[in-house]
């Protein structure tokens, strides 16, 4: 047993040696020609002549062994049969291994750069923490947002845009996927994988956390149930950013977060003590849900100010170079831009004074809020001609008598955003509302869901009813023409956006198989998690929101202009002012206006004209016109509402 215990040691020390990397595979190559080179000299020393010398010799072989051309200058039958064997010798061990060796190594050192181990080495750069399904039009939007993004990158005295994003899995496939982003395309030079988890302080380090100018945290998707959920990750993401802040004694960058659960807030703020602004992810949407069942046809307006694209955009402008004057002033002298409101400074923060009336004066301290079709028309330009001036006086809140008839509400399927839209319901405390939600989620499951998050929820009246909205027979027993709107949620249990929304699109398509055959129509909703869906179902009759897209258009614009989240809190929530419809009988107008006349009737009223929302789609499905050109005949024809601002 002695002679396999040592041939069984000397393979233990072997492959401990391999084992070690390159370096030391290489030393033991050396090993291996230097005993081979070592024989075979001595092996041709006993014939004399030119190996009287052992040293000789053995150069001798190292030479056959290493370059095979000297095969031919051998002479002698021993000699030949010695350097064949070397020679064969060298193409195993020389050639084979050591080529082996190099390649392995070269493939294993490009597969960790494509990693994205290697720490960054950048200052005032923007980091993205997480590669979620929100991440592309995210950096889509940052990419895009040209004038914002100017002011950004002077007020960080940057010369150039540069974007880090961490990635669990970094890799060539999400190399692709960025190049192959219709808002990114070449630009995604401009865009750094890094590998890890916002939960990792060494990934965080790697990301270069501490050195940038905004930090912006998305919400990751976890299987339902799951312990650690994204709003764990978020916070740990902070206390580590925190954490190497005090280690280093390094300022703390700004950081933009996002979280599922609003009532993790005093949670977010505790953990991190730098500047922050926090996104109620769930929160928003479910807002701009029950503001869209309020106001049907209001998600052409969210489409257009909380996407990218073509169309407007709310900014928002320092009073530095704005000081003295008043709003009515500053419209007037912006003729392609509509003047919201004022922005406050208060010592918690901003004070939201839209539709403040058109003298009240600006000061250098306070932000403008001003919706635009690009950055450059919030600008002073000379050549434009001023507008008359618009006198509007203070707004006045109408407070609406409670709504006595019940708005049935049909809700499709389920998410981790069902609670916060119960919630949001329940905000509105002069409306009724009776919502029915279907779902293949055991009932006990959801009830205990909704009583976790909302206080009071047995006020709504709320029924669970279980089964699949996928099976015709079981949609058509549920009744869906009897109630006033359907809503279609994006499942969050399922492995991707593109199932979710391939559910969800087929289940509206069964849908209005049925409401074909019923002569009154609810409104229709429809909610999706992956943008490239957005087109599949152009041309139908359902209101489409895309929640990612609004999420990261929301995240990037507060990351690039923070006073932005407060405004969209004030926008989209009950209580405060509210963009809504109107019909043009509600107002003096002539027969023929522009929209310049429509201003100055609904300012009379201390309302804010916003546009038009056409009854019939133009040639490409729109029926929104916001902001239209002053000069220009409203042309309103029968149907047609007034998209309008003002207080509730």
């Amino acid at each position: 047993m002695l002679p396999f215990r040592l041939i069984d040691r000397a393979k233990f020390v072997l492959e401990r040696q391999l084992v070690k990397g390159a370096g030391f595979q290489l030393l033991v190559v050396g090993i291996f020609i230097g005993l081979i080179s070592l024989i075979g000299g001595l092996l041709v020393v006993p014939q004399g002549g030119d190996f009287e010398e052992p040293g000789s010799a053995i150069w001798w072989a190292f030479l056959r062994l290493t370059d095979p051309g000297y095969l031919g200058d051998d002479v002698g039958t021993w000699q030949r049969f010695v350097s064949t064997l070397l020679t064969i010798s060298g193409y195993v061990v020389f050639m084979g291994t050591l080529v082996a060796i190099l390649t392995r190594w070269l493939i294993a050192k490009m597969a960790d750069l494509e990693r994205g181990l290697t720490p960054v080495t950048l200052k005032n750069h923007v980091v993205v923490l997480g590669w979620t399904s929100q991440t592309l039009p995210l950096l889509s939007e940052l990419l895009g947002s040209s004038g914002r993004m100017r002011r950004f990158l002077e007020k960080h005295d940057a010369q150039k845009l540069n974007l880090v994003v961490l990635s669990e899995g970094a890799s060539a496939a999400q190399v692709h996927e960025l190049r192959s982003e219709p808002g990114i395309g070449r630009r995604a030079r401009q865009i750094i994988l890094r590998s890890g988890s916002a939960i990792q302080p060494d990934a965080l380090h790697r990301v270069a956390c501490l050195d940038a100018a905004a930090v912006i945290v998305p919400s990751a998707a976890h299987e339902a149930g799951s312990l650690v959920t994204s709003d764990v990750e978020t916070v740990k993401a902070l206390l580590s950013i925190a954490a190497q802040a005090r280690h280093l004694q390094s300022s703390l960058p700004f950081v933009v977060a996002e979280i599922q659960d609003v009532r993790k807030l005093p949670v977010i703020e505790r953990a991190y003590p730098g500047a922050v602004e926090v996104v109620a992810g769930d929160a928003t949407i479910s807002r701009l849900m029950v503001q869209n069942i309020l106001h049907p046809g209001l998600s052409e307006v969210f489409n257009e100010l909380l996407t990218a694209g073509e169309g407007n955009e709310i900014y928002i402008r320092g009073g530095e170079s704005l000081g003295g004057m008043t709003l009515g002033e500053l419209a007037a002298a912006r003729p392609e831009v509509i003047v919201l409101g004022l922005l406050k400074h208060r010592d918690a923060g901003w004070d939201v004074q839209l539709l403040a009336p058109s003298n009240s004066r600006i000061e250098p301290a306070d932000r403008v809020v001003i919706m635009a079709r690009d950055y450059s028309e919030t600008e002073p330009d000379p050549k434009k001609a001023l507008l008359p001036a618009l006198e509007r006086g203070q707004a006045v809140r109408v407070d609406r008598p409670a709504d006595q008839v019940n708005h049935r509400v049909l809700v499709l399927g389920w998410n981790r955003r069902v609670p916060s839209l119960i919630a949001e319901f329940l905000s509105y405390g002069h409306r009724h509302f009776e919502v029915d939600l279907v779902s293949v989620v055991p009932k006990a499951e959801r009830e205990q869901a909704i009583a976790q998050y909302v206080e009071n929820a047995d006020r709504l009246a709320c029924r669970h009813i279980e089964a699949d909205y996928m099976v015709e027979g079981e949609l058509r027993r549920i009744g869906p023409a009897g109630y006033d709107t359907v809503i279609l949620l994006s499942s969050d249990r399922l492995a991707s956006g593109e199932e979710a929304d391939a559910r969800a699109m087929v289940g509206y398509l069964q849908l209005e198989d049925i409401l074909a055959d019923f002569a009154r129509r609810p409104q229709l909703i429809m909610e999706l998690s992956d943008p490239d869906n957005r087109h599949l179902l152009e041309g139908h009759q359902s209101e489409m929101m895309i929640s990612p897209m609004i999420l990261s258009h929301v995240l990037a614009q507060v990351a690039l202009r923070r006073e932005l989240r407060v405004v969209l809190d004030e926008l989209f929530t009950v209580g405060g002012a509210e963009i809504q419809f109107r019909d043009p009988a509600d107002y003096p107008l002539p027969a023929s206006a522009t929209f310049q006349v429509l201003e100055k009737a609904v300012a009379a009223e201390g309302e804010l004209a916003l546009g038009v929302f056409r009854n019939t789609a133009n040639d490409r499905g729109r029926h929104l016109q916001l902001n239209p050109p002053r000069k220009d005949y409203l042309e309103l024809q029968p149907g047609d509402r007034l998209v309008v601002m003002s207080l509730t």
